[in-house]
């Protein structure tokens, strides 16, 4: 089970780099803030899983979670790496119906938690304040349409470098410069992107020789700009 610890105070600085938060109204920060739990985690501890009730909006502080499922035959599937400090979970907030995803740590992380209960308490008592709830849906489900789009029309090395560009910018969240290093092991890569770990390797090689990427120790770097990952 995940641990519980003090929610650090200053705080609010720092949440101001996901472009979601800084664009909601003060009162909302506010409420979202003062509502917060502080989950700890350890490396693969699920924060939730497929099917479990809402618990509330979430905000990674620290580490990562993967979002994903397993399939029957025991695979894994991965959708995503949430890392700080992006928001997630609004789905389940806004219909109450279960968690479509598992959410587990990788690596030792923390995770801001809103409550379910008390924050739709508390935008049925300011209900303009839903739309900044939409708001945030509708950037996830934006960004999964052009993912699907990507998969029907990109061989794999431009769809792999538009992806990792993606990632770079916290799946269109960051409000500063995308990073230009990530850290994104292969075998994750390849459950995103849904082809094997050797494809992988080989595109990544065949974009290093290119010279969009550099592989270093444990990270890729990104030499060229975003518009170059969908020429």
């Amino acid at each position: 089970m995940p641990r519980s610890a003090p929610v650090p105070p200053d705080l609010h600085h720092v949440l101001t780099s996901d472009s979601w938060f800084a664009s909601c109204p003060p009162a909302l920060q506010d409420a979202l803030l003062a509502h917060a739990r502080l989950w700890l985690l350890g490396d693969g501890e699920a924060l939730f899983a497929r099917g479990a009730a809402a618990q509330g909006l979430c905000c990674v502080i620290a580490g990562a979670l993967r979002i994903g499922f397993g399939q029957p035959d025991g695979s894994a599937t991965l959708l995503a790496c949430v890392e700080p400090y992006q928001w997630f979970g609004e789905v389940s907030l806004i219909d109450e119906q279960p968690r479509t995803h598992n959410a587990v740590a990788d690596g030792e992380s923390s995770v801001l938690v809103v409550p379910q209960t008390q924050l739709r308490e508390w935008l049925d008592a300011h209900p303009a304040m839903w739309r900044d709830m939409a708001r945030l849906a509708c950037a996830k489900l934006r960004t999964a349409f052009t993912v699907l789009e990507d998969m029907t029309q990109l061989p794999l090395e431009p769809r792999l470098l538009k992806h990792l560009h993606l990632v770079a910018r916290g799946y269109g969240t960051r409000t500063g410069l995308a990073r230009q290093r990530i850290r994104l092991p292969q075998e994750q890569l390849a459950l995103m992107l849904g082809v094997s770990r050797q494809s992988i390797n080989k595109a990544l090689k065949a974009l290093e020789a290119k010279g969009a990427i550099a592989l270093r120790y444990g990270q890729i770097e990104l030499l060229t700009p975003p518009r170059s990952a969908s020429a």
